[in-house]
């Protein structure tokens, strides 16, 4: 591992301390950023998440697609959590804290703000952080390309519908044309731009690949930091004011990661799956796209929503759970030798 990704954890928290002080000290300056947006979309927001994002999707290699025949159960775990579990059991989840358990101390707009935001992360499946997960594990690596290759190709259709189904479920109006705009802007195109550009470095050399992503890993951590700086400094009044809010956030987004990531370990087994495809699969299913969860609810509620707010949590509590369950992985790998 390079030093990023040894002391992620530490990045990622001094991106938050410095985000809250900045948006304590300066709120003007933010309230700027947050006013450059076009049709929802805030500009900032979305140079940050393309410059951290873009190096990971030019490591897909959509080649790969064609080898998931040799180990379909694999795969098959990863979709039936991502897919068919997750985003009901995130939304249950949402529901069942904040308009029941949670209900004395929210009121209802924030309650049903925070649960959109919840179901935002639960539709949007890793893509770009499970590289690093999957690494730490010891994962297969041309097979958790497959995985997050499937998934993508996925959620180009699935999480706008599934996203609107369960919002409107939980009684959020949907504006479709906002929520699809986003989907392109923050799936199609960087996909699309890191086949092209992948597509180009291999006409030279397979080498070329590995050089150019390399020399594009520093920006990656600028736009991760940044992005993390921006999100913490736009909701920096309501995390000071409201400290107790950001625990209520966080208690069912930490109940759904171990739950989900229970029940993918215990598929994982009861399939037989070799460890290097296992372990993955029950990270891919667990972690969330809160690159692409923030910018929609930012997009769909506002800057300074209850939905953006819980995203923003998400990213907050995904980086130490994962790696307590990379731990964990690690852990339990004799469950799948022999």
């Amino acid at each position: 591992m390079g030093l990023f990704e040894r002391y992620l954890t530490v990045w990622v928290g001094l991106g938050i301390l410095a985000g809250v002080g900045l948006g304590l000290l300066v709120p003007g300056a933010f309230q700027a950023i947050a006013g450059l947006e076009v049709a929802h979309v805030n500009l900032v927001v979305a140079v940050f998440i393309w410059v951290m994002i873009y190096p990971m999707m030019i490591q897909i290699d959509w080649s790969a697609v064609k080898d998931v025949g040799q180990k379909p159960r694999g795969l098959l775990l990863t979709l039936v959590v991502n897919w068919l579990i997750k985003p009901f059991t995130m939304a249950a989840l949402g529901v069942l804290f904040f308009q029941y358990l949670f209900a004395p101390w929210v009121d209802a707009r924030s309650a049903s703000e925070y649960i959109a935001g919840m179901i935002l992360l639960g539709v949007a499946p890793c893509t770009a952080m499970v590289f690093v997960w999957s690494q730490l594990v010891k994962g297969d690596a041309n097979y958790t390309l497959v995985q997050v290759s499937i998934n993508d190709l996925i959620m180009v259709v699935a999480f706008a519908p599934i996203a609107a189904f369960l919002l409107g479920v939980t009684n959020v109006t949907v504006p479709w044309e906002t929520l699809v705009l986003s989907t392109v802007l923050y799936v199609v195109l960087p996909l699309a731009a890191g086949m092209a550009t992948r597509h180009a470095l291999q006409r030279r050399s397979n080498q070329a690949v590995a050089d150019f992503v390399a020399r594009l890993k520093p920006w990656s951590i600028v736009g991760l930091i940044a992005t993390v700086v921006l999100l913490f400094g736009f909701q920096a009044g309501t995390i000071v004011a409201q400290p107790l809010v950001i625990g209520l956030i966080a208690v069912p987004l930490i109940v759904q990661s171990y739950g989900i990531f229970a029940i993918a370990l215990v598929a994982a087994r009861w399939l037989k799956l070799p460890h290097n495809v296992a372990g993955p699969a029950c990270l891919i299913g667990t972690s969330n796209f809160f690159e692409l969860a923030v910018a929609v609810a930012i997009s769909l509620f506002g800057l300074n929503s209850g939905a953006a707010l819980a995203t923003v949590v998400g990213v907050l509590v995904e980086v130490p759970v994962m790696l307590s369950l990379v731990a964990l992985v690690n852990r339990t790998r004799h469950w799948f030798e022999g």
